[in-house]
């Protein structure tokens, strides 16, 4: 998503968590898909680095990019897995959905996966199941700012 898509809400509260228009930590961010998709192969559970999950970490990877009204809630842009069992779930989601998904990120307060789909879309994976977060990357974040109860991921199944 080009940064001019961005609504000023989400722009402003992004570049006060370190971002800016452009923003690409490159290497890093292969090393950072290279690491999930060798713990995924690990437990025998390959997971696929679709295109637009390699973009949101090209472009927000290694963020940590709290909420401005709580100081717990964030979204950690590292994308390394609560625990190696989550792989398979990881695949389960993707299965039900009809899409290739890939971690991008951790919410902090929950330690549920970001995860990000071959359309762009957003999902969170929690212990108690998965959720839709966001058609794109600002819908995702401006969610998130707004405190927006996300779906089940399940009204999304195909």
């Amino acid at each position: 998503m080009d940064s001019d898509q961005l609504t000023p809400e989400v722009r402003d509260w992004l570049a006060q968590n370190g971002w800016s228009p452009g923003r690409d930590i490159g290497k890093r961010a292969d090393e950072l898909i290279q690491a999930r998709v060798k713990v995924a192969d690990r437990c025998g559970v390959p997971l696929v680095p679709v295109p637009a999950a390699v973009r949101v970490i090209h472009t927000y990877g290694g963020l940590t990019l709290r909420h401005p009204k709580g100081e717990e809630a964030a979204w950690v842009m590292d994308g390394t897995f609560a625990y190696d069992g989550i792989v398979s779930d990881i695949r389960e989601l993707a299965f039900g959905l009809g899409v290739e998904l890939f971690p991008v990120g951790i919410e902090s307060t929950e330690h549920s996966s970001i995860l990000v789909d071959e359309k762009g879309r957003f999902f969170y994976l929690h212990h108690t199941g998965g959720y839709y977060a966001g058609e794109n990357d600002d819908d995702a974040f401006s969610r998130f700012l707004r405190g927006v109860n996300d779906p089940d991921a399940e009204d999304f199944f195909v």
